[in-house]
């Protein structure tokens, strides 16, 4: 098994940037390279199966976890080390969170989105003290982030968010940035 497993939250489609799909699949490599569980949503297609195909392709441990009402939608990836299906989207994320080391957003859509904020908000309320990084991918988060500063600048978020996540814009920057923080 591997020493850290960390959740990527990415989409189930691949963009319309060839860069996304080029840095999901560095990232599935160092990854597997580093002895590096990837835990995450258990399909086949868009950035979530270029992550997952490539830390199996080079040796890794993969879990995915996918609710049975997506494993058509989704694709699931039957091929990964672990494959858990389960009833719902909440005992997915509950599962995703509780075989995690750390939270890891790449580009994607709502439910990329919804995943990445409810592990801010949990870490808001106490409820987790794992690392949450952005992967900055061509500036894609950077709406994001500048919605955050407009949410502190109208008084509804605290400064103190900036110490609950960290934007990386290069694979490389991943594994450094969580060992500072556990």
């Amino acid at each position: 098994m591997p020493n850290l497993n960390v959740c990527v939250y990415c989409g189930s489609s691949t963009g319309n940037d060839p860069v996304f799909a080029t840095t999901a699949e560095a990232l599935g490599q160092m990854f597997a390279q580093h002895d590096v569980g990837l835990v995450y949503g258990g399909g086949r297609i868009g950035l979530m199966g270029i992550c997952a195909r490539a830390v199996m392709a080079h040796g890794g441990h993969v879990t995915g976890i996918i609710p049975d009402f997506l494993q058509t939608a989704e694709i699931a990836y039957e091929e990964i080390s672990d494959l858990q299906v389960v009833g719902s989207m909440h005992e997915r994320k509950q599962r995703m969170f509780d075989k995690s080391d750390a939270f890891l957003a790449l580009p994607g859509g709502i439910g990329t989105l919804e995943e990445t904020i409810e592990m801010l908000t949990w870490a808001q309320l106490g409820r987790h003290s794992h690392p949450i990084l952005l992967l900055n991918i061509a500036g894609f988060w950077d709406p994001l982030i500048d919605l955050f500063e407009h949410m502190i600048a109208r008084g509804f978020v605290s400064s103190t968010i900036h110490a609950q996540y960290t934007v990386v814009d290069e694979v490389e920057q991943i594994l450094p940035q969580i060992k500072a923080a556990l």
